[in-house]
């Protein structure tokens, strides 16, 4: 009797690599949560404070934690992390650290909490909190010298001893630079690899919240992608070895080569996988000119999959207004989106279906089965034995049914295993595939290009490190939704707005929400002043596609550029040209080659807003201009200088940015000079241009 049951007791894979610890499961089943972004960066239109900003800006007069959670949870986010101090210094909490907090603020008279609103709205409604406290610091006098790490780490003791449970404590690379630090307005260095002796504050971390996960460029827990557009790469492994860039160093925040993030290190070191971080509008914090720039629903849903689809983490950034409530329009687009994700999802139409695979392992269907690829559980699984590495999955439906959406799932639990699968579906007598990938992990979504008619589906698993260990295989039909139509304009002032087969395409020039009381697109139009155009496409079953909004400055065909360092590519022409394939190259420069002037004729006087500066996304080796100076002239001789300024975070979110004039300028001539370069190598101008 005992032999028998030795025989017959089914054993279970052994883990493959490393594996994921409780705090990383729960992440993982999270899928997505929100950085929420408010401080007196919403009140001065910065990306970055200096740190010499009032507490007194801050009264946010109807703000409530409430509505901003709700909306998110709507959206389907399971959770929020409060950005509970950024690089200006001032803390939203009542802290005994600083004098730099909400408790000089006008809001509720200095006695408001807003990390604790936040907690409660999250303990009402079922969300997990999360919390982020910047460890670059502009406002405090000693940062950058030992004495500044026990403040920062009693900020940190405060924030997670007072408001916990805490899901993520999450940590940038944002390390030293210009700053106010207490009236020396000066720039600070610090040695990036060892100042904030982060392995002894993770530990205190993991005292205070022992179920915390820790998020950063390089971990311990969770990573940067390595960009904030919200992606991961096609293959995304879960496991990851961080890398410093410079030999002999040790890799930490802000000092990592973020760009292998990305995609991860098949077989890496460690169980760290990445987080996606976007934000909602183009920049983290609100700005008033920003709110019909804010991602729609079908932008959204095309991060999600390119996020949570690929193993990864969405962190979508929403910026609440001076007021303390998010925009209507925001509410409103991820509620949207939230209804997309859960209509995709609803019915898996697998289920039900006959699956035939040649291997079970152990022969021990009640364990091991297939059947356990369509249930609700995300760690019961099909497994093969030891020695079958690739298989053979095939689904027969009772009927005829359509998807465009492939989920597939491994049991993390045991490592991530699979190195390449593709899925064939049988079409008119032979088997045609529709799809392949490499890494699989928690999640794997394949968005295709049109919907399919199927009754038979193949799912091939053609590589992989150790018997396979799959616990979900789902085929999921998107809702029907026109593309959203694009607005293009060449440098003649031309606008074509590109349609889509099957739609009908409606627009607006006057400020007004496009409908199918609209105009009716037919042709290119002249718009040589500019202006904003609104579209929607409808289709012929009366689906309504997202509004797409753009915000054109006048026609630059009679603009001239000169510069004072000749490019080493490009035209000059080709940063004045409306086009974003086209640009100025730099070849690296010595510091005393600065400042570079680009002087612009428009060709007339025309009335300013603001300007507008377009660098493209660099490569790892580009620099990129963060520091600049505006001048205007009527004639190109007498100037007038305006301040001069930063791009904060251009590097990690390189969009366009506004500069917007303190008041309404008038002038022929426009220069622009760069001050300052990130980095050593190579750098870009995409375009410049007014509003």
């Amino acid at each position: 009797m005992f032999t028998f049951a030795l025989i017959t007791q089914a054993q279970a894979p052994k883990p493959y690599g490393p594996i994921p610890n409780k705090a990383q499961l729960n992440w993982h089943e999270m899928e997505m949560y929100s950085i929420i972004h408010f401080g007196v960066d919403t009140y001065t239109d910065k990306e970055w404070g200096f740190g010499d900003e009032s507490p007194e800006l801050i009264n946010p007069k109807k703000f409530d934690a409430a509505q901003i959670v709700g909306a998110l949870k709507a959206g389907g986010f399971k959770g929020i992390v409060v950005v509970a101090k950024h690089h200006d210094g001032l803390c939203l909490w009542p802290t005994k650290t600083t004098s730099h907090s909400i408790s000089a603020s006008k809001w509720m008279n200095g006695k408001g909490d807003m990390i604790k609103d936040y907690q409660n709205a999250c303990n009402k409604l079922n969300m997990q909190l999360g919390l982020y406290c910047s460890p670059w610091d502009r406002n405090n006098a000693l940062y950058g010298q030992p004495g500044y790490l026990d403040i920062y780490r009693n900020q940190l003791k405060e924030l997670l001893t007072n408001y916990g449970p805490v899901f993520v404590s999450w940590h940038d690379g944002a390390n030293g630079g210009n700053g106010y630090y207490g009236g020396a307005n000066e720039e600070r260095k610090i040695d990036r690899s060892i100042y904030y002796q982060w392995p002894q504050t993770w530990e205190m971390i993991r005292k205070w919240q022992p179920q915390i996960a820790i998020f950063g460029d390089v971990g311990p827990d969770i990573r940067w992608v390595g960009n904030e557009e919200g992606h991961a790469g096609e293959t995304c492994w879960a496991t990851y070895t961080p890398e410093a860039p410079e030999p002999g160093k040790v890799a930490s925040n802000g000092f990592s080569q973020y760009w292998k993030s990305t995609q991860g290190t098949k077989n890496g070191k460690y169980w760290m996988p990445a987080e996606c971080d976007v934000p909602m509008r183009p920049g983290w914090f609100y700005h008033a000119n920003q709110n019909e720039k804010l991602k729609t629903a079908s932008d959204l849903v095309a991060l999600y999959y390119q996020s949570v689809g690929r193993g990864a983490n969405l962190n979508l950034g929403v910026s609440p207004n001076p007021d303390g409530l998010l925009e209507r329009r925001d509410v409103e687009e991820l509620k949207k989106f939230g209804e997309i994700i859960n209509l995709t999802f609803k019915a898996n139409i697998l289920a039900g279906a006959q699956l035939r695979a040649k291997n079970i392992r152990q022969g021990n269907s009640k364990k091991f089965g297939l059947q356990f690829l369509t249930d609700q559980d995300r760690y019961s699984y099909w497994a093969t034995d030891d020695d079958v590495h690739t298989a053979q999955l095939t689904a027969t439906l009772p009927q005829e049914k359509t998807f465009n959406v492939i989920q597939l799932r491994e049991n993390i639990k045991l490592g991530q295993r699979i190195r390449a699968f593709s899925v064939d579906i049988f079409d008119q007598g032979v088997w045609k595939e529709i799809a392949k990938g490499t890494s699989i992990g928690s999640n794997r979504l394949i968005r295709l290009p049109k919907k399919l008619k199927v009754s038979r589906v193949r799912l091939n698993i053609n590589q992989a490190d150790a018997c396979i260990a799959l616990s979900h295989f789902g085929l999921y039909s998107e809702p029907l939704r026109p593309e959203t139509p694009k607005i293009l304009r060449n440098q003649n002032g031309i606008v074509t707005i590109v349609e889509q087969p099957g739609s009908t395409v409606y627009y607006t020039v006057n400020g007004d929400s496009p409908s199918s009381a609209s105009k009716v697109y037919s042709r290119a139009f002249d718009f040589k002043n500019g202006g904003k155009i609104r579209a929607i496409a409808i289709d012929r079953w009366n689906n309504i596609s997202d509004v797409t909004y753009i915000e054109l400055g006048i026609s630059k065909i009679q603009w001239s550029l000169s510069s004072n360092v000749k490019p080493t590519k490009g035209f000059a022409a080709d940063a004045i040209d409306d086009n974003l394939n086209t640009r100025l190259e730099f070849d690296k420069l010595p510091d005393d080659a600065l400042p570079i002037e680009l002087t612009v004729d428009m060709g007339k006087t025309n009335t300013i807003k603001a300007f507008t500066f377009y660098s493209g996304k660099p490569d790892v080796n580009e620099s990129i201009i963060d520091k600049y100076g505006i001048a205007v002239s009527e004639d190109g001789v007498n100037w007038r200088k305006l301040p001069d300024g930063e791009f904060s975070n251009i590097r990690a979110n390189p969009v366009e940015q506004i500069i917007r004039a303190k008041e309404i300028l008038s002038a022929r001539y426009f220069r622009f000079t760069i001050r300052h370069l990130n980095g050593s190598g190579r750098f870009s101008i995409v375009e410049l241009g007014i509003r």
